[in-house]
């Protein structure tokens, strides 16, 4: 079995562990790097895994370092990784969960030839249905590729796209969720001024989105056509969407999304 080093304790770090565990992962296979003492003996606890304060402790035994920290703390986990007494015949893959540090980062600090894999999750792998994003470094080969591509199929969905696309993919799904919350906080509050009670305009809410994301993704239909068919002429729907409409929602979402786009270039380049 794969041997795995999760660096970083995190809620992103956590929902990764939790996740291979349930899909058949030994507890014995994975370790994880955290500093902080009451949240390292909670990760214990909770999954009766190996956890550690040493991310060169953690490396010498690992196929996989998966490295989840801020982008702040890369290049001091990069530095503890290459200290590490590691077997000269064992290739180590990083896999990195660090919004806008690109591979060649990586890359130019790790040993020559070293397979780096970006990755740019969201947060709702935490419980399961995340949509990860996968780019490939340099020496990444298609069975690297392969193997994190089986990890975080563990929590979710897993894309793969030239490194190129990350910062249109930060601004569409790592930041995704933030824009669906919005929405939802905003029908829900819109159902409160119109009579409803909190809790019953969030059940009717949350249902709503729920069965209209399940429909998306199974009914073999795309957005705007399921949209027409809810549309009839002149009906409840067809007054709503004329208001949205009106209001510029499409160009609002266009500017929203390349803002965030735009903000994952710079922060890219500031870890360059």
């Amino acid at each position: 079995m794969t041997r795995i080093a999760v660096i970083g304790g995190g809620r992103i770090g956590e929902a990764l562990i939790s996740g291979l565990l349930q899909n058949g992962y030994a507890t014995k296979d994975l370790v994880v790097v955290e500093k902080l003492p009451e949240r390292a003996d909670e990760l214990a606890r909770a999954y009766a895994i190996r956890v550690t304060d040493g991310t060169a402790d953690a490396a010498e035994g690992a196929d996989v370092i998966v490295v989840a920290v801020k982008p702040g703390d890369v290049d001091a986990v990069i530095a503890d990784v290459t200290s590490a007494d590691l077997d000269s015949d064992t290739e180590q893959i990083v896999v990195s969960l660090v919004a806008g540090v690109t591979t060649a980062h990586y890359e130019n600090k790790l040993p020559a030839g070293s397979p780096v894999v970006r990755v740019m999750p969201n947060t709702p792998m935490l419980v399961g249905q995340g949509a990860s994003v996968l780019a490939a470094g340099r020496h990444a080969k298609g069975e690297h590729l392969d193997l994190v591509r089986e990890m975080l199929g563990s929590v979710g969905t897993v894309s793969v796209v030239p490194e190129s696309q990350m910062d249109a993919v930060t601004a569409v799904s790592g930041s995704g969720p933030a824009y669906f919350f919005l929405v939802a906080e905003a029908m829900i509050d819109a159902g409160v001024a119109l009579g409803l009670s909190r809790a019953v305009a969030t059940d009717l809410v949350v249902q709503t989105m729920t069965g209209s994301a399940a429909m998306l993704a199974h009914s073999g239909e795309n957005a705007a056509d399921l949209r027409a068919a809810v549309t009839s002429p002149g009906g409840t729907t067809a007054a709503a969407i004329k208001e949205f409409e009106r209001g510029g929602i499409r160009t609002a979402f266009y500017d929203a999304l390349d803002a965030a786009r735009q903000r994952s270039v710079q922060l890219g380049a500031r870890t360059e």
